[in-house]
């Protein structure tokens, strides 16, 4: 590919993570001189914490099913998905020297699971490239000449910009969405929590007994919709995998109604039939507690729900309760301990290249736009293509205005 054409032509990228550097490596690739400025002191700080616990960077579903994961922005998210589809990130993180894997669950790992290994290949290709990487650069806007300015009273002139300052989920992290009053002209739906946990009004007796302990091989039902998996029982109410992935429609549910009924069945895996039959045997004075645990395998903290819903003293037959066990959610816990963030850059803002349309010459990516996924790895794919666009975005813009 030529890229003498866009040689020179200087490009700013607000953002060190997934969709910024992506955008920036599009670019730079195409020729221009890019410049990434992230207001933490290194980049990628909440690819690394995502990490952690192993990096699910995509699902190997089919796209059909994936695509549906990004609710009411699927239609939209639809062709970006189509031009960075999951198994081109999949060959993405290997052209970094990243082998990958295919959990049981379908979903797709590095083989080294962690995120810092693809991180460093990431930035080297990126230095390899001529992309500068400036850190602790805190974006405060644009001065009356259309230069982007900084905290530390710098400014920047760039013949096109992108954005990709995340949400505001785990702010320490960087991402903290105060860039929402940098954008007054823009319509930006309201920044909301999204796989997040949910308060619970425990008794102080299962709080003191349970916070902490993990709900294993559950599910979870609400709104027609049931998903398999793990929750975590916390001294303010219940997070975990299997509550995120129904995080949306609780918090809009919560938000309309002011509390959400959520249905745990704790024996997922036993038929209503048979859980009769082993709830029906005699005790043999043993203890409720005893005999949940030897007949029907429940965990401590599984047993601890039951008992807590039957003593408030309005519970169904024991049977409908383990199989469908009544737990009243009050509130989506706050930004700072939500996964990811719902709301964003409305959609009508940006036309098909991702530049927003009271701003030419400004491209936006990431979780800055209003989409939501569950985890799972739609998150990073997410990130990822609509970065590419928007750096796609950018070379096209740059190619259509020559320089002055």
């Amino acid at each position: 590919m030529d890229t003498s054409e866009l040689k020179d032509r200087r490009v700013a990228v607000i953002g060190g993570g997934p969709a910024g550097l992506m955008a920036a490596e599009v670019v730079a690739s195409a020729g221009a001189t890019v410049s990434v400025f992230e207001r933490m002191p290194s980049m990628g700080r909440k690819l690394l914490m995502a990490g952690r616990g192993g990096l699910n960077i995509t699902h190997s579903e089919p796209i059909e099913r994936f695509r549906n994961r990004y609710g009411a922005a699927a239609s939209w998210m639809e062709r970006h998905l189509a031009a960075f589809p999951p198994s081109t990130l999949i060959a993405w993180c290997e052209g970094l020297g990243q082998a990958t894997f295919i959990g049981s669950s379908g979903r797709a790992f590095p083989e080294a699971m962690k995120a810092s290994p693809l991180l460093r290949a990431w930035l080297a290709r990126l230095n390899g490239l001529g992309v500068r990487l400036m850190t602790r650069a805190d974006w405060t806007g644009w001065n009356a000449a259309g230069a982007l300015t900084f905290a530390d009273g710098s400014v920047f002139a760039a013949e096109a910009s992108v954005l990709a300052l995340g949400g505001a989920s785990w702010p320490r992290l960087g991402a903290d969405g105060g860039w929402t009053g940098l954008l007054p002209e823009i319509d930006i739906a309201a920044l909301r929590p999204a796989n997040c946990g949910f308060a619970v009004p425990w008794s102080e007796h299962f709080r003191n007994r349970h916070a902490g302990a993990p709900l294993k091989r559950i599910a979870l039902s609400f709104a027609g919709e049931t998903v398999r998996g793990e929750a975590m029982i916390t001294t303010a109410g219940i997070e975990g995998g299997a509550v995120y992935a129904l995080s949306a429609v609780l918090r809009e549910a919560i938000a309309r109604d002011g509390s959400a009924l959520l249905r745990i069945d704790l024996r997922p895996d036993l038929a209503p039939a048979e859980l009769d039959e082993r709830l029906n045997e005699p005790r043999r004075g043993a203890s409720l507690a005893n005999f949940l645990r030897k007949r029907i395998g429940l965990s401590p903290a599984a047993i601890g729900l039951v008992q807590e819903i039957l003593h408030t003293g309005a519970a169904p037959p024991l049977a409908t309760l383990i199989k469908a066990l009544p737990l009243r959610l009050t509130a989506p816990f706050g930004l700072a301990r939500a996964i990811s963030t719902a709301g964003g850059i409305a959609l009508h803002e940006l036309d098909e290249h991702l530049m927003l349309r009271r701003r030419p010459g400004v491209f936006a990516a990431g979780e800055m736009l209003d989409w939501e996924a569950p985890t799972g790895g739609y998150l990073l794919q997410g990130c990822l293509a609509t970065g590419l666009a928007a750096g796609r975005g950018v070379v096209e813009w740059l190619r259509a205005n020559p320089q002055k």
